[in-house]
């Protein structure tokens, strides 16, 4: 497959750019997208510890966040080879890629480091709605340093990116119902329930202050014969 001029164009202007930028921008640039990545599994696990806490529905989407992501993987894997794109960096004459080019065989289209990045991102936003305005710029942060660095043209990270952000939420809200039900019947299970489920305190009874006793109560008592 030949990349389309206007993605060759765009890809020789950001790449121009990108190269005149200071030596620890390319860094930042490079380390980010597997830094990003981390982070991704990271919350990952956070989803997953939050999730102990409620219902069953939200600990199987959490559960499902790294499968939905594999699969987006798998699917972007498949494409490339059946679409076999030349990388910029070797296709583009004069190409200025900042980091080293992949090697041959390695195909362009669609981008796997966006389509990751995508699907992590989806998968994290539906099973935990609040990071969702992290996350996703995040991954389209990630998803252009690729064309940044000089390893993909513009259309393969979008492609990349609407592809892992599809398959995730498509997946992940697919299988909730079918998970939600699993998840119940293991939380009831003594192997299964701690990795599900958070451990509930037993609620512990504080002891009001003392009830001082009226003087002249205690003096009938005493008087009546009661107590002596």
């Amino acid at each position: 497959m030949q990349a389309p001029d206007f993605s060759a164009e765009w890809y020789r202007s950001i790449t121009e750019f990108a190269h005149g930028t200071p030596p620890w921008v390319h860094t930042v640039a490079e380390v980010g997208t597997d830094a990003g990545l981390l982070l991704f599994a990271a919350l990952f696990v956070a989803g997953w510890w939050r999730a102990r806490a409620r219902d069953a529905r939200t600990m199987a989407l959490a559960l499902v966040c790294p499968l939905v992501t594999v699969a987006a993987y798998l699917v972007s894997e498949v494409s490339k080879s059946l679409i076999e794109e030349e990388r910029p960096c070797r296709a583009v004459a004069g190409a200025m890629n900042i980091a080293e080019c992949p090697a041959v065989g390695d195909w362009s289209f669609p981008s796997n480091h966006a389509t990751i990045a995508a699907a992590s991102a989806m998968a994290l936003a539906v099973a935990w709605r609040t990071v969702a305005p992290l996350v996703l710029p995040l991954a389209a942060v990630m998803a252009f340093s690729r064309v940044f660095v000089g390893v993909h043209y513009p259309h393969d990270v979008a492609a990349g990116f609407l592809l892992g952000s599809l398959v995730a939420a498509g997946l992940a809200l697919a299988v909730a119902a079918p998970a939600a039900l699993a998840v119940r019947r293991l939380r009831d299970l003594p192997v299964t329930a701690p990795l599900l489920t958070a451990a509930v305190l037993p609620a512990q009874t504080v002891p009001g202050p003392a009830t001082p006793q009226d003087p002249a109560a205690v003096t009938g008592a005493n008087r009546d014969g009661v107590g002596v």
